[in-house]
């Protein structure tokens, strides 16, 4: 008989279970029950236990750091927490908000116009609270950059008053575009005026939210903000946040100046010592490094002196005013070591006799006799009776595209190939000074003379009617004619377009980056690998920050910074506006002080109408920075090394702004800003970011010639109107020509005194179509007259 089965009741399901529980249903009668892995599996439990070890190390990790970071944040000893508020609207009343957070924070309460820098026992938390002045886009601008909670202030009854429907104006909608380009901290809303009813209060807060929820991020939060409990749990939440800041921001250690002096030892050299007082924050700060002050450049230290924090010394008061009787306690100074000192290098000089011809060394002279025996070496096909002195003048055909005859080349002419396509032998230097003047349209050249002509001229309204009217009469006719150009009849064309070339395909016909550069690339920097570069820089930056150095400043002192060399006008102008907008110093990279070729992908703002053209002077906020520059606009080409040059910023699509400015390693983001004539106030012009560096980036500037058929039979045509000299058209004979209803065909040869050419097709061309010639030449940015605006 076989074995008696003994009742097994189905256990009750558990919600946490053990995985030998789960499998006690899968063991056998030859077993007995007995439930383990056998002994040879026991280094794959080993592993396993070694896993888990290793994640709960990492948590443990990653829990500690979190706690650090908080401590660091919130304590008294790290620097204070920058509230920055800003009104949704003209109607809020910053005023009464900042003196509400002010007087929960510090019960004897804070004073002063701009700031108030106070610490709280209650809380255990120092706050700076900043507010945002309504219609001044710079000062909103610089306190966004150092905030760590945008408070943004809405109020419940602006609907009702008439003024409009919504709770966000035309100033604050377009900061929130600003702010969102620079990159948001931490954000919240604080909704004010709401009704002391409750039902009437929840039903307005749910309007308000509703209707202003898609311009912020989903993390933020909504707090009415009336009484002082409702402000207490917005203070409490907040002190129990974590904080998330742009990445551009925490990678570079800056100063925001809450005092600023200067020493002026001689008056007459022009330079003084800027002394700015404020919190270190971010990163570590080093004595040998190089600063910029926003606005104003780059320059070196003399000085950093770490001083007893005021706030920790009136933490019983609770609240404390930077002001000038303060006794400042000088706890560690540093002085900058001349051997690790970073060199203040701006331009690249360059050795004026580098291009001489010189007396060929002897290295040189063997390499020459080589590359003479390799030549002999080579066959060539050459014509009978030809000598060896003959064979040396005549050049091998590598030209496998050309046609049948000698059409594709003229001995006093244009020549063109597949490869490297050039005018002639004869091509001159760059001059940048006739580079906007010569090569536009003729209404916008008009204009652009005009323009500069009118520069340092006190122009009237009048005047400033009629430049803003030829804009954009050239921006619609830009729009309308892209790049068409009529020939001059007094001038050769020849001569006017000089500097010209054809390409067989605008996409894969090689172009020399190093042929022919204006002279203001002797004063550039450019990088092998900016990759390389970039990430050695940053580990170098973390490496220090990581490391206890003796040269080092660390986050959260309050300090005093000396930077020597400051322009005497630009420091008297920080000491007067240190008290009505945020000063900021910075410390530099590696090679940020720099110049380079920058490029930026930017995109013309939706509510600026103004036609935007090239090389006009524009002011670039990038990151931190704000200078001055005039770029070059060209279409973003993916599947190219060369770009085409844009006449103007089109709205709607993307483009890229080339410019020469200081080096800042990617990725920034930028604020373009355009100041009208007429105007004091700068209005948004583009946003963007910075894409690379790189000087050996090809940007063409194109042009089509137009011509007309006058005579047409079947693929031949008689072409009038692109020219008006037979020696123009055996010159541009080697470029291909093309029509407006998609023939391609070439110049076979000119017809009549007038400038009239015969020209073959590969298909039937109609009478009414257009004949066009693209010719192309390489466009640089300009260098700005003045390269920081604090200096004008």
């Amino acid at each position: 008989m076989g074995k008696s089965r003994v009742q097994v009741n189905k256990a009750h399901k558990t919600r946490f279970s053990s995985k030998s529980y789960r499998n006690l249903h899968k063991t056998n009668l030859q077993d007995g029950g007995r439930i383990g892995k056998s002994d040879s599996n026991n280094h794959v439990k080993g592993a396993k236990i070694a896993r888990v070890q290793r994640g709960k190390m990492l948590r443990e990790q990653k829990r500690a750091a979190v706690l650090e970071e908080k401590r660091q944040s919130g304590g008294f000893t790290s620097a204070p927490r920058v509230i920055v508020l800003f009104p949704l609207s003209a109607s809020v009343e910053l005023d009464s908000v900042s003196e509400d957070i002010i007087k929960l924070l510090s019960p004897n309460g804070g004073s002063g116009v701009f700031s108030s820098t106070v610490a709280s026992s209650e809380y255990k938390l120092k706050a700076t609270v900043l507010k945002a002045p309504h219609g001044d886009l710079l000062t909103c601008m610089e306190m966004a950059k150092v905030a760590d909670l945008m408070a943004f202030v809405a109020s419940a009854s602006s609907p009702l008053e008439g003024n409009g429907s919504d709770f966000i104006d035309s100033f604050g909608t377009q900061c929130l575009s600003v702010f969102r380009s620079i990159g948001l901290p931490s954000t919240t809303v604080l909704i004010r005026d709401l009704p002391s009813d409750l039902k009437k209060k929840n039903e307005l807060k749910k309007i308000c939210t509703s209707q202003i929820a898609s311009e912020f991020p989903e993390d933020c939060k909504f707090y009415p903000a009336d009484t002082r409990d409702e402000l207490h749990k917005f203070m409490w939440l907040f002190k129990a946040q974590r904080l998330t800041v742009p990445h551009w921001r925490s990678q570079r250690p800056y100063v925001v100046a809450q005092k600023a002096g200067m020493l002026v030892d001689d008056e007459s050299s022009g330079k003084c010592t800027l002394v700015l007082s404020g919190y270190l924050r971010a990163r570590k700060l080093s004595i040998n490094q190089l600063v910029h002050v926003s606005g104003v450049g780059d320059f070196q230290f003399s000085k950093i002196e770490v001083l007893k924090d005021p706030l920790n010394e009136r933490k019983k008061q609770n609240s404390m005013e930077l002001d000038d009787s303060h006794d400042e306690e000088v706890l560690r100074s540093l002085l900058p070591d001349p051997l690790k000192q970073e060199p203040l290098v701006v331009e690249n000089t360059p050795d004026p006799l580098a291009g001489e011809q010189t007396w060929p060394t002897e290295e040189e002279m063997a390499e020459a006799d080589r590359n003479q025996k390799q030549a002999k070496l080579k066959k060539r096909t050459l014509p009978k009776g030809t000598s060896e002195y003959q064979a040396a003048w005549i050049v091998d055909d590598t030209d496998g595209e050309g046609s049948e005859d000698d059409d594709d080349s003229d001995e006093n002419g244009m020549v063109l190939d597949g490869g490297d396509d050039q005018f002639s032998n004869q091509e001159r230097a760059y001059d940048q000074e006739s580079e906007d003047g010569e090569d536009s349209l003729s209404m916008f050249d008009n204009t652009q003379n005009d323009s500069e002509m009118m520069e340092d001229e006190d122009m009237t309204i009048e005047q400033i009617q009629e430049e803003i009217k030829k804009i954009k009469e050239a921006h619609a006719e830009d729009e309308e004619f892209p790049d068409e150009v009529e020939t001059p009849i007094d001038v050769l064309a020849r001569k006017r377009f000089e500097k010209y070339r054809g390409l067989k395909s605008f996409r894969t016909s090689s172009w020399d980056p190093n042929e022919s550069l204006p002279q203001d690339y002797a004063r550039i920097f450019a990088f092998d690998n900016i990759a390389r570069t970039q990430k050695l820089v940053l580990k170098q930056a973390l490496k220090m920050e990581e490391e206890s150095r003796d040269d080092c400043v660390p986050t959260g002192s309050y300090v005093q910074l000396y930077i020597k060399e400051v322009p005497l006008e630009a420091a008297s102008k920080i000491s007067s506006l240190v008290n009505m907008k945020p000063m900021i110093a910075f410390g530099l990279l590696q090679h940020e002080s720099k110049m380079s070729v920058l490029h930026f992908s930017i995109k013309k703002y939706d509510g600026y109408e103004a036609p935007i053209k090239t090389k006009e002077e524009l002011m670039f906020h990038v990151g931190f920075r704000q200078f001055l520059a005039r770029p070059v606009f060209s279409a973003d080409n993916f599947s190219s090394d060369k770009h085409k040059m844009e006449r103007f910023l089109h709205p709607g699509c993307f483009a890229l702004a080339s410019i020469y400015g200081p080096i800042s390693f990617p990725s920034l983001p930028l604020v373009v800003l355009k100041t009208s004539k007429g105007s004091e106030a700068p209005a948004v012009a583009a946003l963007g970011s910075l894409k690379s560096i790189n000087p050996n980036k090809i940007i063409l500037k194109k042009i089509i010639l137009t011509g007309y058929p006058q005579r047409v039979s079947k693929m031949k045509a008689s072409v009038r109107y692109m020219f008006h000299n037979p020696e123009d058209v055996r010159w541009f004979k080697p470029v291909e020509v093309w029509t407006k209803c998609g023939r391609r065909g070439r110049v076979k040869e000119p017809v009549g005194t007038h400038g009239a050419m015969k020209c073959i097709f590969n298909g039937v061309v109609q009478q009414h179509d257009v004949v066009c010639m693209n010719l192309y030449k390489r466009a640089y940015p300009k260098w700005p007259k003045t390269m920081y605006p604090q200096l004008l």
